[in-house]
């Protein structure tokens, strides 16, 4: 007899699912004794959470189709935040969330949770299977829903569906489809006349320049124009490409910003960048993405297109004069060279072998492979990793930017590491982001996937006590008391090191990427390195201010000495 829970596995197999994360639990039993029977690997994380990270990293980085399975109330709920974290960054993921019996729903059964209504917020589909009959096809359109809207599916299968007899039913099955969309040819001509017409044209990238990046090259060298670009687009934009000024933004530098704020012409590429205040006021904005509901949704456009950036600039790029005047672009690039050498001076050996946190990224990109893969906690170690790690054109980052959460990176790191076993998978951790998930340290044992975490262990919520200095505020409640993270990971499986002092860190860093196995690197950092945005703004040296002066008062001279002398360093 085929099963229902045969059938829906079966129709994921052939979308193209490899692995599916999760735990195992009663409602769930015939669909993971389906997984087990098949060619999909089952990935036994620790904590649902972690499964949903791992699943959308792995869904991300290679652009198919990753599962993740949880048994009934709990257990599919416990994914919410590493779906929510995956939808946010279009990963195309499908849950099967497993349900309590038909029977008795709707009678606040024990552990009866109406996963329809929690998930809707975080998913492109949620829908039951209701009955037998649509099982292969509620899967198939789950399946479609994901990879075409790239984001998470949600499937509810009752327990009583999956273990039922399958009946035969037409052979739904998904489509990949990959159109070319270009804007009109009139579209084109009126986008070309104001960029011919553009005095100080910049041009600011976002994920939707993935594989365009030669034609985003090529356009900026027809106009002189710089070039900056999202968090997202780093791993897309920043190698290779001589008119790179860098990120605007908070984590940005100030040639990113200056780039953007002092343009008259602003072309806007595949990027939904949400913060206004780094817009510019007077310059005419230019848009193309291929989501119209994007167009002039954080700041008003004179034009907007439908398209593919790739598709969309090879068609444009014939139609845009050569410009003479290189100017603007001069002036970005200086600016480009002055914050490198800004940005660079923490990323060395602090006075008295302190460890700054930039010294500890820039040591790890030094010394990691070509095509690694970073991922970094939300916070600080996020930041580091935006900045320090030097962008090869086949490494990439995965860090937590639209959902903003805590504890991603190492399950990211797992899903990483599942989907290229052959790949070093480099996870840069807060103190407080890996207590949170420390549990699932396990699963890289258990599963043998050799990851490699590095902990920035500065016994603070380092980002959060950040935001409170520049409100004028005393840090509170961001103090962590911490374990020797070096001898739990040991204790747990890995090997580990621990680092208190700079001139250890190089030889550490390399004997800690060549290890064989997973391997925890824990590196005391310094509490007062301060994340420094592109622009001080006067309430954020008023709000310091009023923090050292109540810091004085409040007998805490230390801290303000150490802010100090990083600020001065």
């Amino acid at each position: 007899m085929t099963t229902v829970a045969e059938v829906i596995v079966e129709t994921l197999e052939a979308a193209g699912v490899r692995r599916c994360y999760g735990i195992p639990g009663d409602t769930l039993n015939h669909i993971t004794d389906a997984i087990r029977a098949s060619g999909i690997r089952w990935v036994h994380v620790r904590h649902e959470e972690a499964g949903g990270f791992a699943a959308g990293a792995d869904a991300m980085l290679t652009g198919e189709l990753a599962a993740c399975a949880g048994s009934c109330g709990p257990g599919s709920l416990h994914f919410i935040n590493g779906l929510f974290e995956s939808h946010r960054n279009r990963a195309p993921v499908i849950l099967i969330a497993s349900q309590i019996i038909r029977d008795e729903l709707g009678f606040d059964f024990p552990q009866e949770v109406d996963f329809k209504a929690i998930y809707k917020s975080c998913s492109v589909f949620c829908e039951e299977i209701r009955t037998p009959a649509q099982a292969r096809r509620m899967t198939a359109m789950a399946a479609q829903a994901a990879l075409a809207r790239r984001g998470v599916a949600v499937l509810i299968v009752p327990a009583d569906v999956s273990s039922a007899k399958a009946p035969d039913e037409p052979h739904f099955a998904v489509h990949r489809a990959e159109p070319a969309v270009v804007p009109s040819e009139a579209e084109l001509a009126r986008l070309a006349a104001a960029l011919n017409e553009g005095g100080r044209v910049a041009i600011y990238g976002g994920s939707g320049c993935e594989h365009a990046h030669d034609a985003v090259v090529a356009l900026a060298a027809r106009l002189h124009a710089p070039v900056a670009h999202t968090s997202r687009a780093k791993d897309f934009l920043e190698h290779g490409n001589p008119y790179d000024v860098g990120m605007t933004g908070i984590f940005g530098n100030e040639a990113g910003y200056r780039a953007l704020l002092e343009c008259d012409t602003l072309l806007l590429l595949g990027c939904d960048f949400a913060w206004r205040q780094f817009y510019p006021e007077k310059a005419r904005i230019l848009q193309i993405d291929i989501d119209g509901t994007h167009l002039g949704r954080r700041h008003p456009v004179g034009i907007g297109l439908v398209g593919g950036i790739g598709p969309t600039l090879a068609a444009l790029l014939p139609r845009i004069r050569q410009r003479e005047n290189d100017g603007f672009l001069t002036e970005c690039l200086a600016r480009r060279r002055k914050s490198e050498i800004e940005q660079g001076k923490h990323a060395t050996v602090g006075k008295g072998g302190a460890i700054h946190p930039q010294y500890l990224a820039e040591t790890i990109s030094r010394h990691a492979d070509d095509d690694a893969i970073f991922t970094a906690d939300g916070g600080s170690p996020m930041v580091w990793c935006l900045r320090h790690i030097v962008s090869t054109g086949r490494n990439r980052t995965i860090v937590s930017l639209s959902h903003g959460t805590m504890a991603n990176a190492m399950p990211q790191a797992l899903g990483a590491k599942a989907a290229f076993p052959e790949r070093q998978a480099i996870a840069l951790s807060g103190d407080g982001g890996l207590a949170m998930m420390l549990g699932d340290l396990l699963t890289a044992v258990q599963e043998k996937l050799p990851i490699k975490v590095a902990v920035f262990n500065n016994g603070a919520l380092d980002f959060v006590e950040i935001e409170q200095k520049v409100e004028g505020l005393l840090e509170a409640y961001t103090d962590l008391v911490n374990p020797d993270f070096a001898g739990v990971a040991e204790a747990m499986g890995f090997r580990g090191w621990r680092i208190e002092r700079a001139e250890e860190l190089d030889a550490a860093v390399r004997q800690w990427l060549a290890a064989p196995g997973p391997a925890l690197l824990d590196v005391v950092t310094d509490r007062f390195e301060l994340v420094m945005p592109p622009k001080v703004e006067p309430g954020q040296v008023a709000g310091m201010a009023l923090y050292s002066a109540k810091a004085l008062l409040g007998g805490r001279g230390k801290d303000v000495a150490g802010i100090i002398r990083n600020l001065l360093s």
